[in-house]
């Protein structure tokens, strides 16, 4: 055996002691829907740490999301549903069997090729899927679904061919909610808001990004100045509700530089 196979064994078998009889009171009690938060918060961790591009924390952070793996593999097992050799020969078919220009004698142009057989497969497999879009979950964060249906769209070329085509699609959905605005209508405009913001998911594509990940650097982009407001009005005795908005801003651009 390799050893990423003891490794990989051992890790087994460490979950399969914490669930014993004897084993940890905590982990014992734990349900597939109790873990399931711990499963979300540790890709979180991942993404994170890439983002941070700190290898250290990657490294231990796809560590404890393998360990969540294990451990929805071990409360199958004990059901009696599956166990973690089923899970990983499902993947290894899986990705042999999408990969048919590399394991077997498929030929294919480029990576765009490859996005469309991919999709094909993925329907073959499993005829419950009638659209490429099915496999999209729906209670993924919503911007990056929005980046996720357009992406599987643009693979049997429903897309725009230049990103010229998609600013002009911002600049109309931009002014219908303005229409809207004007006329009062704030149900029409909240609905215009959301064409517009899946519009520009659309063009964090073409621009070669993702949306959720560019929001969330703006995100810590604009925690950071905050706190320098924060921080500055404590040191000149003053607190947030007791200045103005000119004297915030004044912070604020300060900060842009500094921060």
């Amino acid at each position: 055996m390799s050893e990423t196979g003891k490794l990989i064994e051992e890790l087994v078998g460490i979950m399969a002691s914490l669930r014993s009889e004897n084993g940890c009171p905590w982990d014992k009690e734990q349900t597939r829907e109790s873990i399931k938060p711990y499963l979300i918060e540790e890709v979180y961790e991942v993404i994170k740490a890439i983002d941070e591009k700190n290898v250290d924390e990657i490294k231990e952070e796809l560590g404890d999301l393998l360990f969540q793996v294990i451990f929805h593999a071990r409360i199958a097992e004990e059901n009696g549903e599956f166990t973690i050799d089923d899970v990983m020969d499902g993947i290894r078919k899986k990705i042999t069997e999408r990969h048919p220009h590399v394991f077997g004698d498929t030929k294919v142009k480029d990576s765009a090729e490859v996005l469309v057989n991919w999709e094909n497969q993925k329907i073959k497999e499993n005829p419950k899927r009638k659209s490429i879009l099915d496999g999209v979950p729906y209670n993924m964060p919503a911007l990056l679904r929005a980046h996720r249906l357009q992406d599987k769209a643009s693979r049997v070329g429903f897309d725009w061919p230049e990103t010229s085509g998609v600013m002009e699609k911002v600049k109309e959905e931009l002014s219908e909610i303005e229409e809207s605005l004007e006329k009062s209508d704030l149900e029409s405009a909240r609905a215009e808001l959301g064409d517009l913001l899946f519009i520009l998911s659309n063009l964090g594509r073409f621009l070669g990004c993702n949306s959720e990940d560019v929001l969330n650097q703006t995100n810590n982009k604009f925690i950071r100045r905050f706190h320098y407001i924060e921080k500055n009005l404590k040191e000149s005795g003053k607190k947030l509700e007791d200045v103005g908005l000119a004297e915030m801003d004044r912070f604020w651009e300060e900060a842009k530089d500094k921060v």
